[in-house]
């Protein structure tokens, strides 16, 4: 269970973070939210499949790393085997959270970071969080700036499921890996978007979509199909 607090100078002074990667540290896990300004960079690694978020009923695109639960392929030992590393695993063990200002003098909700100070990254050895002399760390202000970009994806993730919702572009999505060991696996529950109905919408929809960025992520989305039988080699590689 998580145990968040806000990122406080005085009482997180002496807390270290690694930031390495491994099965301790909660890294093997099959796939995660793939944020909209990373799809480029998400595609030259990465499946990324649509999955029906049961809370909201959103379509949300998922970097795959594997076929199972708690299955990792890109991940060995303590490397990340692939050119680039999603922002949701980047954060490591914290969250963006937001304050309401005080009462009388701001109505502005205020950003503030929080850690889960149960999370086995979080210790006595690693990545310092604040500067001895005070203020935060180099690497404080990256996950800072990763928390952001985060943050501002989560409209883009609306408008691109809006789209896609809008104009029945979203279809069912199943693929059977038969292994070299002769194993069967069958990956089902996910979604990809309609490659047909999508061409043939009509010139303002399209055009519409183009200005919004849409089209770009969608043809993305359908690009990054093409790494399936990278993900079905790795597997094979581990016998």
């Amino acid at each position: 269970m998580p145990n968040h607090m806000m990122l406080n100078e005085l009482q997180h002074r002496e807390v270290r973070v690694h930031t390495g990667y491994g099965v301790a540290y909660g890294d093997n896990v099959m796939c995660v939210l793939a944020i909209p300004s990373e799809f480029r960079s998400l595609v030259a690694d990465y499946p990324i499949f649509l999955h029906k978020d049961e809370g909201s009923d959103k379509f949300l695109p998922m970097a795959m790393f594997g076929f199972e639960v708690e299955e990792n392929l890109f991940l060995e030992g303590d490397k990340w085997q692939a050119n680039y590393i999603p922002l949701m695993v980047q954060r490591g063990p914290f969250l963006i959270g937001f304050q309401d200002g005080e009462p009388g003098l701001s109505t502005e909700r205020n950003m503030v970071v929080t850690l889960d100070m149960d999370n086995p990254r979080v210790g006595g050895d690693g990545e310092a969080l604040f500067q001895p002399f005070g203020g935060n760390s180099e690497y404080t202000d990256r996950v800072v700036g990763i928390l952001q970009e985060i943050d501002r994806g989560q409209a883009a993730l609306d408008e691109f499921n809006q789209a896609l919702v809008t104009h029945d572009l979203v279809e069912p999505f199943a693929l059977d890996v038969r292994l070299n060991s002769g194993d069967n696996h069958r990956l089902e529950g996910f979604y990809t978007i309609h490659e047909e109905r999508l061409s043939s919408l009509d010139a303002g929809v399209l055009a519409d979509f183009s200005r919004r960025g849409i089209l770009q992520l969608a043809y993305m989305q359908l690009a990054s199909m093409s790494n399936i039988p990278r993900l079905i080699r790795l597997r094979n590689q581990r016998g």
